[in-house]
Order: C-alpha cells, then structure tokens, then sequence
C-alpha cells in the first residue's frame, strides 16, 4: 500500500488532472489495494475461481496502470529537467538578479544618479520588470517542485510494485488450486488417454491432429454443446496483448502459420474467450502446452504457447474461465522501475499462438476475434 503520508505528500504539490502522471499512479495503486481486497473476500465466496480470476484481472490491470503511470511520471520528469537544463543561464541570471536585489539597500535602489527624473524612470522600468520576475520564480518553483514530487513519487513506488506482485502471485497460486479442485463443470464426454497418445504419436502436423480428435472420445458425446456462432467478429483474445503477426503472416526466419501471434506479459492470465468444450490439454508437436477448444460444432480454437493449462478434455469451461497462464518470469522491482526510467517499455516478452479452425482448414481467427 501507498503510505497516508505519501499520498498526503502528493496531493499537496501542484493541482492533479485526471491525465497526469502522479494522479494515474495513486489511482492504479488504489486498484491494487482494491485486488488486495478482492482475493482477501475471495477465500469465503461460493464461486472461489471466479472470485480468484476477477481477483487476479484486478491485479494485473493494477500493475499495468501502475507502470504506465510511473513510465509517464519518468517521461515528464525527464521533459522538464531537459527544460531547465536548456534555460540554466537564464536561471542562473535570475537568481543573480535577485540575490542583488536582495543585498541592495532600499534607498540605493529607489535613488538615480542622474536626478529625479531618472528615479522615475528607473522606478518605472522597475515596475515593469518585477511582475516579469515573479512570474519567472513562480514558473522555475512549481517546476522544481513537480521534479520534487515525481522523484518522490518513483522512490517510493518499489514498496506498492512489490506488495502488488506479491499479490498476484498469491492469487494465481490460490487459483490454479481452485480450479484443480472444481468440480462443478458439465462434461460432455471422457477422453481415451490411450488413444489421445497414440494420435499424437502417429501425427506429425496439427492438421492431421485436429482432424482426428474424435478417435480420443471414449462412448457418446452428451449435453448440448456449445455454439457460438452469432459470437463471430466479437471476441476478446484470449489473453491481454498486442498482435504481432497476423494470419498467413511470415516470421522473421520465414515460417508462415495459419494464426495470430500475441505478445503478452510473463504469467498473464489465458481466458476462454466464449463458453466451450474442452477437445484437448497438453503438449502437442513443436507447439509448447496446447489447449484446444471446440466453441460451435466443427470449430476449433487452438491456443498455444501457455506455461500451464486449466481444464479436463470434455468440460465445458463458460466464457472468461480461466484455461492457462503465459510462462516467463515476471521481472523484479528494481528491473521494472529501471525499465520504466530508461526506456518506457512495457515488458510483453511472452507469444501466444491462436489458430481458428472451421472443418478441416484455418480460417483467419480475425472472423472471429476483434483483432483491434
């Protein structure tokens, strides 16, 4: 948490607008006192991985602020150090001018060598200028004192980016136990592991993997499966990122695959994007841990690249369950606070793969996910 007197120490600088850089930072450490709150009430809530995965979005939402308050709190200090380092002569002069004024007596500032008339005009000239140099001090304060408040601000971040991912892993651990322990899912059939290892022995390409999933269902599919047709075009992805690759796209040693590729933060969080039935959870070819699934009959969303997988073959899991996390490591507080300092990058150093299937061919997932 933010201590009382730092908040109090903030708030008594310079006016804080909804876009400034130390009013985004408080905000995004108030949500993560918020997501402390929410996995603290998740223990005792009838739905613990719901309560858990809203508990773990609110963190990582929280963190993501965070940085991008302190990346835009280290942007604008930088900006206006460059400004007085720029105007350091006209700065040193000022002072100069008014360290004179300072020393001089009044009768020897007031009286003109030559007469009255020069005492006027010198009290005018005066009259004119000391506004101008007020103003100058006022501006060189609150700019000093803003530098004041950022460095404060920044120094006294470690303690609110350590607490909150301290959190968060807490929350995923709490999590990942949660859903191990579920047992209110439908299931709409029971995987054949025998012949589940002997397809992925006997297939050298995901297509040929895809197309013979229903070897590994032992008896009848029952309930009704899921269909999420009128979904299409409007699905979220499955996990928070930027695009880097779109579909058919070549990479940068030229191998071209079928589907999108997401660059995400190391241990986010991979939700279902629609309610849908479990096909397949595992390692499978050259693709890391896969989880596959089925959304409407002769569709499938291939979701790759994951550290962990949540879910059984033949579960329904419901839209925004979660299914996996991203592997990586998330950096530590020292390496974040530098990141933010020096080059402003949010670390996204994680890919996931996501591959739509209809029948026996990919499509471009964008027909069904909003990619933008």
């Amino acid at each position: 948490m933010i201590r009382a007197a730092f908040i109090c120490a903030l708030l008594a600088g310079p006016a804080l607008a909804q876009d400034d850089p130390a009013a985004a930072a408080i905000a995004a450490s108030d949500r993560l006192e918020a997501a402390s709150v929410m996995l603290a009430a998740a223990t005792g809530s009838r739905d613990q991985v719901a309560a858990l995965t809203e508990a773990v979005q609110a963190y990582e939402d929280g963190l993501v602020a965070l940085r991008d308050g302190l990346r835009r709190a280290a942007i604008r200090q930088q900006v206006i150090e460059g400004q007085l380092a720029a105007k350091s002569d006209d700065v040193a002069r000022l002072l100069g001018v008014l360290e004179t004024m300072g020393r001089s007596p009044a009768p020897l500032l007031l009286l003109h060598p030559s007469g009255p008339i020069g005492t006027a005009r010198s009290g005018m000239i005066l009259a004119d200028v000391t506004p101008a140099l007020q103003t100058k001090v006022t501006e060189l304060r609150g700019q000093l004192e803003e530098v004041a408040m950022l460095r404060q601000l920044q120094n006294s971040a470690a303690d609110t980016l350590r607490e909150g991912l301290r959190g968060v892993q807490t929350a995923r651990t709490a999590l990942s136990a949660a859903i191990s322990d579920r047992t209110d899912l439908p299931r709409r059939f029971t995987e054949d592991p025998v012949q589940t290892a002997l397809l992925i022995a006997s297939t050298e390409t995901l297509d040929a993997f895809a197309s013979g999933l229903a070897s590994t269902i032992t008896g009848q599919e029952t309930g009704d499966a899921p269909d999420a047709t009128r979904r299409k075009g409007t699905l979220a992805l499955p996990v928070q990122g930027q695009v880097l690759r779109a579909f058919n796209a070549a990479d940068a040693a030229g191998v071209v695959r079928p589907g999108l590729v997401i660059a995400a933060q190391p241990r986010a969080l991979v939700l279902a994007p629609v309610a849908a039935t479990v096909r397949f959870r595992g390692p499978l070819l050259d693709y890391g841990n896969v989880i596959i699934l089925e959304p409407a009959a002769d569709v499938l969303f291939v979701i790759a690249g994951l550290a962990e997988t949540f879910g059984e073959p033949g579960q329904v899991v419901p839209e925004g369950s979660p299914i996996g996390l991203m592997g990586g490591e998330t950096p530590p507080v020292d390496a974040i606070l530098t990141t933010n300092r020096v080059t402003g990058a949010e670390p996204r150093s994680e890919t996931l793969y996501l591959e739509v299937r209809e029948g026996q061919s990919p499509v471009d997932p964008a027909t069904w996910f909003a990619t933008e």
